[in-house]
């Protein structure tokens, strides 16, 4: 979101997009703006779908600070590298095969760039104000759904405007619940479960009704896994599960280096979550997978095992070479671990595909496929609601965005409905010029 103020330019999160190819695009098109006419970045939170193009944007002639939490800058350090890895690792696997149409293949950005934008990091504390630029005033408050995910809420002399990111549930097993919304003239709210509700299903039990047959028959259990927060809690379950002997004791590889990294910041930023100093050991119970050649190895074992590895939605990475190694075997489940956008290969296989295209070839599917329902860190609508409800006073609209079509626009008939605010789905690159109050509180 780009922000304008006194000729005063602050974006509020600068991610990749994802999904259909249409979407990924995007991220090749020219912006719509000059990146050297920006000041500031103010992040919501280290996920590559809000922090993902940064350094392409820096490499594009953005010079600014970007301003975070301590945990969202620790995050980004390993994400924004491994996004850079993947990117780079495929183009070279592309242009050695001939997979791709481009001549060469080249990544978005390299790993160049992510160290040169990683010096433009500045942390700032929670809950306290600060300016990204003068005459705008800022505060990142506690938003739960992963480490040091915040909302923010830019002010000026004139008005408000406060951006959810993406919020996470009260009753996240794993992290803090988000802080009450700050007051504000504006609210941009996230819909990713706009038009649902969260089962009331125990994810442990879930996660163990999922495995066992499966496990019991010898087969291999393919996880794909976001690497920031799922991956941790994933691990944490098996570890709980496998000690109460409700899973048989097999082996539960950890196939994701960033996901690693991740992990040992739940030591570091300790406050930021539930899992109390008895059960972070549990963290470290899965066996790590740290080089190529250790994932390559994986796919010669035979069952039973547990593969946990990246990325949450299949989109690229070791999980794509996971499925090419299992998803023949009927013995085999992928078991889907959450949300799988349209356009990925999760997402395709939570809508019933019987095969998938990897790096250029066509492969059968014959293993079971699942999907965790209870296992989601985003709010659901009745969360979504309640959060907002909370407000003393409603903000003069609603901007509802970052979901699917149908997903947004429920949330927002919702919103106006139960709420009884005014609430909108903007278009892409849709402009709004925000009301300002005068000297005498009349708009």
């Amino acid at each position: 979101y780009l922000v304008e103020h006194a000729d005063q330019r602050v974006l509020v999160d600068c991610g990749l997009f994802q999904g259909y190819k249409q979407l990924r695009l995007r991220n090749w098109a020219p912006l719509p703006f000059d990146p050297g006419s920006i000041d500031a970045v103010v992040l919501t939170h280290a996920h590559i779908d809000h922090s993902g193009f940064l350094p392409a944007l820096t490499g594009k002639g953005f010079r600014g600070r970007i301003y975070c939490s301590a945990a969202t800058h620790a995050l980004c350090e390993i994400l924004l590298r491994d996004s850079a890895h993947l990117q780079q690792e495929d183009a070279t696997f592309a242009n050695r095969h001939g997979t791709s149409k481009h001549r060469p293949a080249l990544p978005l950005y390299t790993t160049d760039d992510v160290e040169k934008c990683l010096k433009q990091f500045h942390d700032v504390p929670v809950a306290t104000d600060f300016s990204p630029v003068p005459g705008v005033n800022a505060r990142l408050t506690r938003a739960g759904h992963i480490l040091g995910a915040c909302t923010v809420r830019l002010q000026t002399p004139q008005t408000s405007i406060l951006f959810t990111g993406d919020l996470g549930r009260a009753s996240d097993p794993l992290l803090l619940p988000p802080a009450p919304a700050e007051p504000c003239d504006y609210l941009v709210c996230e819909s990713t479960y706009g038009d649902r509700q969260h089962p009331a299903l125990d994810p442990e039990t879930e996660l163990g009704d999922w495995l066992r047959p499966v496990c019991e028959r010898g087969g291999v259990v393919v996880i794909p896994s976001f690497a920031v927060g799922r991956a941790q809690l994933l691990v944490l379950y098996l570890a709980r599960l496998k000690r109460s002997g409700k899973l048989p004791d097999v082996p539960v590889f950890l196939d994701s280096p960033m996901a690693v990294d991740a992990s040992e910041l739940y030591q570091r930023f300790d406050r930021e979550h539930r899992v109390g100093t008895n059960e972070r050991q549990l963290l470290r119970t899965a066996t790590l997978i740290h080089t190529p050649e250790q994932s390559k190895a994986l796919d010669q074992r035979s069952g039973p095992m547990i593969i946990v590895s990246a990325s949450g939605m299949a989109a690229g990475g070791r999980v794509v070479h996971h499925f090419k190694a299992f998803m023949g075997d009927p013995r085999n489940l992928i078991l889907l671990a959450g949300f799988q956008a349209p356009g990925t290969r999760g997402g395709a296989l939570a809508n019933g595909a019987t095969q998938l295209r990897m790096h250029g070839q066509d492969f059968q599917l014959r293993a079971s496929v699942g999907q965790l329902r209870a296992s989601s860190s985003h709010a659901d609508a009745n969360e979504l609601l309640a959060w907002m409800g909370a407000l003393r006073k409603p903000p003069r609209t609603t901007f509802v965005t970052h979901g699917e079509p149908a997903a947004s626009d429920a949330l927002r008939y919702r919103i106006e409905h139960e709420l009884g605010w005014n609430a909108c789905v903007p278009e892409y690159r849709d402009t709004v010029e925000l009301a300002r109050d005068t000297p005498d509180g009349t708009a």
